[in-house]
């Protein structure tokens, strides 16, 4: 068994095992009292005139205490970046962390401009970890990219995937958790999406093209499928719906 574990871990793509590996040492590490959650949250006053910039980044880590919300988080993340990450965005490692950049840059102006609107500042206030959102963000940009998969729930009912943050959304109210912060992610998402995908096919613009200096960090091998000589290749077949 935990040579199975393993070998699963050491297979996950980097951007997916390094935000795994970050995610559950953080809440372990929160859970055990050896870090204090009080210095990752997100607190702006803190970042701008104690220059806490870490807090930018550790509010994406913590996943509150280990019940099953923080489960089904885990297992969104598990699932859905390693699927972005190895299909989407197979040899484009730079383009993945950027749209990982791009989501919680965006999800932390939600934040901080909500905070200064009347009537919404102290719903926004209480919104001090973004993780699940970022996570959320995932699941949307996947079922976007997939929308026609079929997927079950518990073998009750099918759905496709283009709904499945709408599904999974019912799922953690279903179970009394908060889904403020699972609207926040596919807000994120759907920004991404329609940057990434809708608008360049509407202008041939790419308001969201990756910056040569992250691409400078990521060493992306181009992925090339060799195709043996002399073999003439038939028709493709027609692609089939996979189900989980």
């Amino acid at each position: 068994m935990a040579q199975a574990v393993e070998e699963w871990y050491k297979q996950m793509p980097v951007i997916t095992r390094s935000y795994l590996t970050a995610a559950i040492v953080t809440t372990i590490g929160c859970s055990l009292d050896i870090i204090a959650p009080s210095h990752l949250y997100l607190n702006p006053r803190l970042v701008v005139q104690k220059y806490e910039f870490w807090r930018l980044i550790t509010n994406f880590l913590y996943f509150r205490k280990m019940d099953l919300d923080f489960m089904f988080h885990m297992f969104f993340l598990a699932r859905y970046c390693k699927l972005l990450e190895e299909n989407s965005f197979r040899g484009r490692t730079a383009d993945f962390f950027y749209m990982l950049l791009f989501g919680a840059s965006v999800l932390t102006g939600i934040v901080l401009v909500g905070g200064m609107i009347p009537y919404l500042s102290e719903s926004f206030a209480k919104i001090v970890f973004l993780s699940n959102s970022l996570t959320f963000m995932m699941v949307y940009v996947w079922s976007k990219q997939n929308p026609f998969i079929h997927m079950s729930f518990l073998g009750l009912f099918t759905f496709t995937a283009a709904y499945l943050p709408w599904v999974s959304t019912q799922l953690l109210l279903l179970y009394g958790f908060d889904h403020t912060t699972s609207l926040l992610g596919m807000i994120a998402g759907h920004a991404y999406y329609f940057l990434e995908d809708v608008y360049p096919r509407m202008t041939g613009r790419r308001p969201l093209r990756t910056p040569s200096f992250i691409k400078a960090l990521f060493a992306d091998d181009p992925v090339v499928v060799a195709r043996p000589a002399n073999v003439r290749f038939a028709q493709p077949p027609a692609p089939e719906l996979h189900q989980d």
